[in-house]
């Protein structure tokens, strides 16, 4: 497989610019999707099954841990080998159904877990199911990009659709808050008797992502399946799936190279996320509710610089936008630890500066990738990409855990979590692209 066009073979004609409606309607399954990631795993309900009501802290948090690290073998071991089966079989926008379906029926089906230990294996449970069909979504959701997007256009697009994803999760996380969070009777009466108030708002999501889920199924158009394709089976997905691997190494280095240091810098960036509320109440006093403020104007602050990262990506480059936004998170993470001293005003000012570049990282790395992947090998490279990401993602804890131990402070992870990013930048600087490739 190579990132050039097979020689003697005139190369592939530019896809037409899509509608901007049909943009729309794919970049509203972002806007939906982020139901499950926001509000499911981020900030409501992995909060509540890992509350005293389902067991000892730290023995639900294990429980956890190891439910979903269960998950992200199953994503690693099989979702490369799916998105080249949809892609042979033409069944892309099937499996994204097929899939979307299962994240929505997990999510309802939350409504059963009730605040007890014996509920506590069944909310497990079906938060790795979502999790998983949820990855394999993302690889059909993914590939869909080069149906829509020229070369010129790609950031834009991808940025668009990270965009959504972000405030559809902060409009959605808001009112979840408000209308079940936090009054003593929600929407529906729902209160906290029982945890309805979270078991309802689960319903809610699973309603909201169904909804905005649906338009990218009547606007997008399928693809045709490969009759030439060698996949027909899981066997056969796995041969070519070596062959691929070894394919890139022969003849496609960079796009390996590529999908190595994304793999790193990417775990930093879910590391920034998955600590900075731990930071916020550890080191700088934040309370509780304002952590879940401080989290909802991050998240707009990314959304919108995702947007217009997009457009910058297109005028220049999207590995200039990634350099120079993981160079500003560091910067600004390096700032928070320097100056932490002089009080929450620190995290506040660096912390949003350095969430406004996390949003352009994630977008220009998924165009940048699509402008690398050979033509009909979308949903293989994306499956690979989700695969890359999930081998390292014990990077970005262990580091900020060793930082702790060492520097006896919250604060000290900070410098585990840059040193990941930092092997995510170095990595990325010598990878390049051929002549012959739209510029990237």
């Amino acid at each position: 497989m190579s990132e050039n066009t097979a020689a003697g073979s005139a190369p592939p004609a530019a896809p037409a610019p899509a509608r901007r409606r049909t943009i729309l309607a794919w970049a509203l399954w972002d806007w939906g999707s982020a139901s499950f990631q926001a509000v499911v795993t981020t900030f409501v309900f992995t909060v509540y099954l890992t509350s005293g009501a389902f067991g000892e802290e730290a023995d639900v948090s294990a429980k956890l841990g190891t439910a979903l690290t269960i998950a992200g073998v199953a994503i690693a071991l099989l979702a490369p080998v799916l998105g080249r089966l949809t892609d042979a079989g033409g069944r892309r926008k099937q499996w994204l159904g097929i899939n979307t379906a299962v994240v929505i029926a997990s999510m309802v089906l939350l409504v059963l877990v009730a605040p007890g230990e014996q509920y506590l294996i069944l909310g497990l449970v079906l938060l790795a199911i979502g999790n998983v069909a949820f990855e394999f979504a993302s690889v059909s959701y993914n590939s869909m990009i080069t149906q829509l997007a020229t070369p010129r256009t790609l950031g834009r697009v991808s940025g668009f659709g990270w965009g959504m994803g972000y405030i559809g999760g902060i409009v959605l996380l808001t009112l979840v808050l408000v209308g079940f969070i936090l009054p003593d009777t929600g929407w529906f009466g729902a209160t906290s008797d029982e945890g309805w108030n979270v078991r309802i708002a689960m319903v809610l999501c699973a309603f909201w992502f169904a909804v905005f889920a649906i338009p990218v199924f009547i606007a997008v158009p399928g693809v045709p399946a490969d009759d030439s394709s060698p996949v027909h089976g899981l066997a056969s997905g796995y041969r070519e799936l070596f062959r691929s691997v070894a394919g890139l190494w022969r003849d496609s280095k960079q796009t390996l190279f590529f999908l190595i240091a994304s793999a790193v810098f990417r775990d930093g960036l879910s590391g920034v996320f998955t600590f900075a509320g731990i930071i916020a109440a550890r080191s700088f006093g934040f309370e509780p509710q304002t952590v879940i403020l401080f989290a909802i104007a991050a998240n707009v602050i990314s959304g919108t610089a995702t947007i217009l990262g997009g457009m910058v990506e297109d005028r220049f480059s999207a590995k200039g936008v990634i350099l120079a936004s993981l160079a500003s998170i560091v910067i600004c993470m390096l700032l928070v630890f320097a100056l932490a001293p002089l009080g929450p005003w620190v995290f506040w000012a660096f912390g949003l500066a350095g969430a406004a570049f996390v949003g352009p990282v994630q977008a220009a790395s998924r165009s940048y990738l699509a402008r690398l992947i050979p033509p009909g090998r979308e949903g293989e490279i994306f499956g690979l990409y989700a695969t890359t990401g999930r081998a390292v993602s014990f990077l970005a804890p262990a580091a900020f855990t060793v930082a702790v131990r060492i520097g006896g402070t919250t604060l000290s992870g900070v410098l585990g979590i840059v040193l990941v990013l930092l092997v995510g930048l170095l990595l990325l600087i010598p990878v390049r692209r051929s002549s012959k490739q739209a510029p990237v």
